[in-house]
C-alpha cells in the first residue's frame, strides 16, 4: 500500500472531498475502491465503529470521518491551506461545514426524494438553507474567498450531486434567478481543473443514482 491511501467509493461526495484536498495539497495517494453494499474486511478493520468510507491511511494508520480527515490533511501537509489560519475564521468555516452536512444536504435530499407529505416542508427548509449559503457568498468568489477552501469542498455535493438528483426527479431547487451567486459558484467550482478531474462523470452518476438510493450514502462528520 502507498504511504497515503484512501478507502472510498467513486459515487460518494464525502470520498471525493478527501481526494480533492489531497490533490490541492499535491499529495500522491492510492485509491482503494469499496463496494458499500459489501464493505471489505480491511475497511471494517480500519473503521470498526463507522464501517464506512472515506478512510484515510497515512503511514499505516487510519483516520476516519470525512471532516476529521480534512482537518488532519490540512494540519499534516501545511501548503495550500484549506482552513483559515485565524481561529475565528476557522471556527466559522467549521460551522458552515456542519451546516451543510447536518442541515442543507438532508433538507435537499428530502425535498427531492422524500415522501410527498414531507416534501413541501423539506422544500422550504432546503430553500432557507440555500438562501443562507447564497448570503454567505456575497462579495466572494468562493466560500474560502479568492481560493477554494474547506467549505467549498464540503459543498461539492451542491455543485454536482444536487443537479443530478434534480434531473432524475424532475425538480429544481437551485434556480439561477433565486440563487445567482450560488449558481455562479457552481460554475466556478466545476471549472477548477482539480475538481473536474476528481469528480465522477455526470452521466455515470445519473445512471448510478437511478438505481441506488442516495440516502444510503455515508454521512456525518
Amino acid at each position: 500500500m502507498a504511504e497515503v491511501a484512501v478507502y472510498g467509493a467513486w459515487a460518494s461526495p464525502l470520498s471525493k472531498r478527501v481526494e480533492i484536498v489531497l490533490k490541492l495539497k499535491g499529495v500522491k495517494y492510492e485509491v482503494i475502491e469499496e463496494d458499500m453494499s459489501n464493505p471489505s474486511v480491511w475497511l471494517q478493520n480500519y473503521s470498526p465503529i463507522l464501517k464506512t468510507v472515506p478512510v484515510l491511511i497515512h503511514e499505516g494508520d487510519p483516520v476516519v470521518a470525512p471532516n476529521v480527515i480534512l482537518e488532519y490533511i490540512d494540519e499534516t501537509w501545511t501548503g495550500n491551506p484549506i482552513f483559515p489560519q485565524n481561529p475565528k475564521d476557522r471556527a466559522k468555516a467549521r460551522f458552515w461545514i456542519k451546516f451543510i452536512d447536518e442541515k442543507c444536504v438532508p433538507a435537499v435530499m428530502l425535498a427531492c426524494w422524500g415522501r410527498e407529505m414531507v416534501q413541501q416542508m423539506a422544500t422550504q427548509e432546503a430553500y432557507n438553507c440555500l438562501k443562507a449559503l447564497e448570503d454567505e457568498l456575497r462579495g466572494k468568489k468562493f466560500f474560502g474567498g479568492n481560493n477554494v477552501g474547506a467549505v467549498d469542498i464540503a459543498a461539492i455535493f451542491l455543485a454536482l450531486w444536487l443537479g443530478v438528483i434534480e434531473e432524475i426527479n424532475g425538480v429544481k431547487l437551485l434556480m439561477h434567478d433565486q440563487f445567482p451567486l450560488l449558481s455562479r459558484w457552481v460554475n466556478d467550482i466545476l471549472s477548477c481543473s482539480i475538481i473536474q478531474e476528481t469528480l465522477p462523470p455526470r452521466d455515470q452518476l445519473i445512471t448510478y443514482l437511478r438505481t441506488h438510493n442516495p440516502n444510503s450514502f455515508p454521512s456525518g462528520t
